[in-house]
């Protein structure tokens, strides 16, 4: 009679060993806890990465974004297989988009990048974005930390689309990359400006054979709009470049720019600024996220918000006066009670983070 085998329970110290010792398969579920909601998984993660931030930091984080189609995977892919190549140890998070109503997520960036898959040197992450318009999952930044720890020195986050999901990508990255594809007019009216000045380069792919022309157009295009827009970085002014990850051509001058990028701005001073300025902004959104949990899981809050909610519907009460009320209702009981919920956790990680530079 054929018996299952039992899944070993590991405790956190297992999982704080495994990620030191590079064990990819505690890796990823050391990332599964720190996604969970259950509040026994949430206390783990949080010793798990307690012990682990000063592994932490050490990386360079590449974010890459582009809309659908651009080929930000088969660059990924190229890249990452020639970067293996020369030693490093590859860390991909790829965003998958998430349905806003199912919450379903495509998670197909393994398939995508078969090749990566199999080296033993890479570790790939698709992470859905829980709907969240931004596109980036909750807990992105602690899985950053994870593979650092892990002993990956290059973090690519991939993102799908151009949007918001850029600006949550942007503030945990120290190098952001837009892949572009030929069609210089009409693809420069569907950049949002604000994604154009949050970039340190571009990348104008698929330019080879036929396209090569048009692609050189788009470069022209996409360097004189970048001409009378703001850096995203001090003393840098993007470069756009013309590659072809399928054929394998430029690659090797986007590595360069990156490196020559990560020279000048630790000489400037620029990238522990940037590495600072992350971890505030890291803190606020940690401390806005766990205010919000805390304040709707409360009891009085639970409890009153049905009717609130019933009573706007009838238009009977103005909305900074149910806003009131409910805001009344949770200092009277948390907040003056001393109730802890799980603050002590996230202010504990977030303190603990500024020494990593996340």
């Amino acid at each position: 009679m054929f018996t299952p085998r039992k899944r070993k329970i590991h405790t956190a110290q297992d999982y704080i060993q495994g990620i030191l010792n590079g064990d990819r398969t505690l890796l990823a579920r050391a990332i599964t806890l720190i996604e969970s909601q259950l509040p026994a998984h949430q206390h783990m993660a949080e010793e798990m990465i307690q012990a682990l931030l000063p592994y932490s930091g050490q990386s360079l984080r590449i974010g890459i974004s582009g809309y659908p189609g651009a080929g930000k995977s088969t660059l990924i892919e190229t890249l990452g297989l020639d970067l293996l190549k020369q030693g490093h140890k590859l860390a991909v998070l790829a965003i998958d988009p998430s349905s806003q109503l199912s919450h379903g997520s495509i998670l197909g960036d393994k398939t995508r990048m078969e090749a990566l898959t199999r080296e033993s040197g890479c570790f790939i992450r698709p992470t859905p974005s829980g709907g969240n318009l931004g596109g980036v999952a909750r807990h992105t930044r602690e899985t950053i930390l994870l593979c650092e720890a892990a002993g990956y020195d290059l973090i690519l986050i991939e993102t799908v689309g151009v949007g918001q999901s850029e600006v949550l990508v942007r503030s945990m990255v120290d190098f952001f990359l837009l892949v572009l594809i030929p069609g210089a007019g009409d693809e420069l009216q569907g950049i949002k400006k604000g994604v154009m000045e949050m970039v340190d380069a571009v990348l104008v792919n698929k330019a080879d054979g036929e396209h090569l022309p048009l692609a050189k157009r788009a470069a022209g295009e996409y360097q004189r709009a970048l001409h009378y827009l703001t850096s995203a970085t001090p003393d840098w002014p993007p470069p756009v470049l013309l590659g072809s990850a399928l054929e394998k051509q430029g690659l090797d001058v986007l590595w360069q720019v990156i490196l020559d990028f990560q020279t000048q701005q630790k000489q400037n001073g620029h990238w522990q600024k940037r590495r600072e300025a992350q971890t505030l902004e890291w803190f606020e959104q940690a401390l806005i996220e766990n205010l919000q949990q805390r304040f709707f899981f409360h009891p009085k809050i639970q409890a009153r918000l049905p009717e609130i909610r019933r009573t706007l519907q009838t238009l009977s009460l103005p909305v900074s006066a149910a806003v009131a009320d409910l805001l009344d209702q949770f200092f009277s009981g948390s907040a003056c009670s001393g109730e802890t919920g799980s603050t002590d956790a996230i202010g504990t990680t977030v303190t603990s983070a500024s020494n990593s530079g996340l």
